[in-house]
């Protein structure tokens, strides 16, 4: 048996910390939005044992440090499952972004793994499965538009992003999410995202609220150490984006538009894949798994 997902990305309109929990987890409020960027994973379930994943990428970790290995060995221990499987990787979300790329595979993979051996699981004990692999595979499960708490695991659905484009830029360099949230000093914030009043933008359909409101804590951290993200916001704010943020811990940015300005949103991506420390860029819409959209 085989089977085919995608596996989408997603963007932070606003990512709050709350605080730091004695645990060392930091609690978050962010609103999560699906982008139609996606890798595409292929599953086939094999008479051995072995878990083997082959991509087009050099850039996904060793097989047993590869959170789809994670995913697909953890399904196999808890239900004890007894052949393996061969996962084939098409990747295209950029890897150490803040894109939740490897969060969006691993998703793919449990529900794959569902899929492939009848286990008739809801998408409510996936996502109790995933937290276990990292924050944001809870989400990467659900999609859509979303309110996230707690470390992320605590999900509320939103109405969809109003339609318009985004433009994604990711510069040439990774992140380690887990190195700024170290570096993060909750303490000394000294401003907040406006959480409550996006998702009443949302509610509305008004885009400019979104925009308006669209704040990331994590730059306090992951600008002063990359600077080039700055340059990068800077030359996108500079061609008539409604705004302009880093995607989580970085170091991908992405600047909205209206839907009314594909020539201006298109040219923006050229201007940048032009640039020396851009790797990679596109221009995406929102995607509503709930419309499939």
């Amino acid at each position: 048996m085989e089977i085919s997902l995608k596996a989408y990305g997603k963007i932070n309109l606003g990512l709050d910390v709350v605080r730091r929990r004695e645990d060392g987890y930091h609690e978050v409020k962010m609103i999560m939005q699906t982008v139609d960027l996606w890798d595409e994973l292929t599953f086939c379930d094999v008479t051995t044992d072995e878990i083997v994943i082959t991509s087009d990428s050099s850039e996904l970790p060793d097989v047993k440090d590869n959170i789809i290995y994670k995913a697909c060995r953890m399904m196999k221990d808890i239900y004890g499952i007894d052949k393996g499987v061969h996962v084939t990787v098409d990747k295209h979300i950029p890897v150490a972004a803040g894109m939740a790329g490897g969060s969006a595979d691993a998703a793919a993979a449990l529900k794959a793994m569902n899929m492939l051996f009848g286990l008739n699981l809801s998408d409510e004990q996936l996502m109790e499965h995933g937290v276990k692999l990292g924050a944001d595979v809870p989400y990467c499960i659900m999609q859509g538009t979303a309110l996230s708490e707690g470390i992320g695991e605590i999900l509320t659905p939103l109405p969809p992003m109003p339609d318009c484009l985004i433009v994604i830029a990711k510069p040439a360099i990774g992140v380690s999410t887990k190195w700024v949230y170290q570096n993060l000093k909750v303490d000394l914030l000294e401003e907040h995202p406006d959480i409550d009043g996006m998702a009443d933008a949302l509610k509305t359909g008004d885009l400019k609220g979104i925009t308006d409101r669209m704040a990331n804590v994590l730059e306090t951290v992951t600008i002063p150490a990359n600077p080039v993200i700055d340059s990068v916001k800077k030359l996108i704010a500079e061609n008539d984006s409604m705004g302009v943020l880093m995607s989580g811990s970085g170091p991908t940015v992405f600047g909205i538009y209206d839907n009314r300005d594909k020539e201006l949103a298109q040219r923006v991506v050229d201007m940048l894949r032009e640039k020396d420390e851009i790797q990679a860029a596109y221009a995406v819409s929102p995607y509503n798994i709930r419309r499939g959209m």
